[in-house]
């Protein structure tokens, strides 16, 4: 079932982006599908679903419903977002087991599931967002032990660290942040009625999930039952009917925090804690449940699995996952020793510069890990708050003086193709790097008015650029990317590119008084030099009648190594 357009309603999050008359989005749309540009922007398919909305509309009123497409696992295709309950969403997602500092492959999960939070609230939906924390579990206990900390106690220091990694991403807090320590009463309750309905066996003090009485398990992954694994973060265990059977309540070991239960001392399984929270917070049927796709299995199949154990009617609608990070085509993971943590990766470049270089990639696409990638995307960054900001300091004019119906044709045009293609890639399972090639038209034009002669010259000028900066501005809010104030990430992104560079701003500032008297003096190869030099280690410098600045750039080693023939 195809896509059509939600145009621009009020949403939860405060973006109130206008109305567009059906007469202007039609002589819009069609200058834009007739375009040969267009097809960088718009899959064949995306461009028909816009067409559809636009006939079904019939040129009368203002288009003002919209439906989300959404890639689901389990059916192995896009389908149209339907949720259970008109105007409400329950989303879960699985967080992170909190032993450590979290890696970057982390943060694509995250990030990806805030847009996809963000966007929600922003066709109108009321969002119960859910994810948790793995708070007791083997690795806990073990890096506890090595630490000499209590388990309880180092899981929640890591949480507080994951939160904290989150704000700087911009991630906004979920509507719920259960821990697995906090619901025991809710996980017991959840294996008794596993227990009692015939699909799971006591061994001794544990408790383990039979999958010969599952009919349907692999259906999510695909795999059959013999190809299974025999677990998971486990060793076999022989006592088991099957290898493939999982824990649901393991026996407490000498040492390790325990719960009472009806089987004796323990502490739950991996899988069952999530079944048990999604269930205790969303109900046992709800819209999204959503993590990396390195869950699918065991995991989420497993999931699945002892939730309709448990209950008959339980049904998620729909199974997303996001692609690796890589790194040398290698998935980034602490089991590898291969990754990067958040901390790590945002003490040399801005959280927003590694948040845009996320969402560059489709969200379901594996993305490949660089310094290079990490340049481009701090340099796009700050491009664009430079732009931001240059017509924040221009732009004065209340947002009550600016008249939609007094801006330039021109103008009106660029707004208009830019919320079409923000609306049909959004609605498209989340095409977020369309949205961001997509900035490039606005932006330029920004500048071509604030910088050119002939932009100079522009009828309502002012108005013109106080529409666009909102444009700009109402996007980047959907997509996590709006900083308090464009002057402070501007500053930030120039901290972490004077930090990569291994300078000080007084020695970039002394570097061009030399090119200055080098260039008063005619000394023109030393000047550049000193351009080229400065250019290498990340710092471009700009020229103007006012004197020379300098903003953040990609090294042009990095380039010069990208570009290298390999031998």
């Amino acid at each position: 079932m195809g896509c059509v357009l939600k145009w621009w309603r009020v949403s939860l999050i405060s973006i109130n982006f206008s109305t567009i008359p059906i007469p202007i989005l039609r002589s819009s749309a069609s200058r834009l599908l007739r375009t040969q540009s267009s097809s960088s922007f718009l899959s064949v398919c995306r461009k028909r679903r816009l067409l559809t909305s636009l006939a079904h509309h019939g040129g009368k009123g203002s288009a003002t419903s919209s439906d989300l497409c959404l890639h689901n696992t389990m059916s192995r295709s896009k389908e149209l977002f339907t949720p259970n309950v008109e105007g409400k969403v329950g989303m879960y997602v699985c967080g992170v087991t909190a032993y450590d500092l979290s890696h970057i492959g982390h943060a694509r999960v995250y990030v990806t599931f805030d847009v996809l939070y963000r966007y929600l609230n922003h066709l109108g939906y009321e969002v119960c967002y859910v994810r948790n924390f793995t708070d007791v579990d083997d690795k806990i206990i073990a890096r506890a032990k090595d630490l000499g900390e209590d388990p309880i106690s180092l899981s929640r220091r890591f949480c507080e660290e994951f939160q904290h990694d989150m704000a700087s991403l911009h991630c906004l807090p979920p509507s719920f942040e259960p821990r697995v320590s906090a619901h025991m009463p809710q996980i017991i309750d959840m294996i008794k009625q596993i227990l009692d309905n015939g699909y799971a066996y006591k061994v001794d003090e544990d408790i383990y999930f039979s999958v010969d009485k599952s009919m349907e398990y692999g259906k999510l992954s695909g795999r059959k039952l013999e190809d299974n694994r025999a677990g998971e973060r486990v060793a076999v265990d022989s006592r088991k009917e099957n290898p493939a059977d999982f824990a649901l309540w393991k026996a407490a070991k000498e040492g390790e925090p325990f719960w009472n239960s009806p089987w004796g001392r323990g502490r739950p399984g991996w899988h069952i804690e999530c079944s048990a929270m999604s269930a205790a917070y969303l109900g046992h049927s709800f819209d999204i449940h959503g993590g990396g796709m390195d869950l699918v299995f065991p995991h989420h199949e497993n999931e699945i699995a002892q939730s309709c154990a448990a209950c008959k009617d339980s049904r998620v609608s729909y199974w997303v996952h996001n692609g690796f990070v890589t790194v040398d085509s290698e998935k980034m993971s602490k089991s590898l020793g291969n990754f990067f943590t958040i901390r790590q990766v945002i003490d040399l470049y801005h959280p927003l510069a590694l948040k845009l270089f996320l969402l560059s990639t489709h969200y379901r696409s594996p993305i490949n890990y660089s310094d290079v990638q990490l340049e481009s995307a701090s340099e796009r960054t700050f491009y664009i708050f430079q732009t931001l900001q240059d017509c924040a300091n221009f732009a004065s004019q209340p947002d009550e003086a600016i008249e939609r119906v007094s801006l330039p044709p021109d103008i009106m045009n660029c707004i208009d193709k830019f919320k079409i293609l923000f609306s049909a890639s959004m609605s498209d399972d989340l095409h977020t790097p369309v949205v961001l090639a997509a900035l490039s038209d606005p932006l330029k034009v920004i500048n071509d008015l604030l910088h050119t002669r002939k932009g100079k010259k522009q009828t309502n000028r002012v108005g013109s650029i106080a529409a666009l900066e909102k444009t700009v501005r109402n996007a980047l809010i959907v997509l996590g990317l709006m900083p308090a104030t464009y002057s402070q990430v501007l500053e930030q992104l120039k901290e972490k590119a004077m930090k990569r560079a291994k300078l000080t701003e007084e020695q970039i500032l002394q570097k061009i008084e030399e090119r200055t008297s080098a260039r008063q003096n005619k000394e023109y190869e030393k000047s550049d030099a000193i351009r080229k030099d400065l250019a290498a280690l990340g710092i471009a410098l700009m020229d103007s009648p006012n004197g020379t600045s300098w903003r953040p750039a990609i090294p042009l080693a990095l380039l010069e190594q990208q570009v290298a023939p390999t031998e």
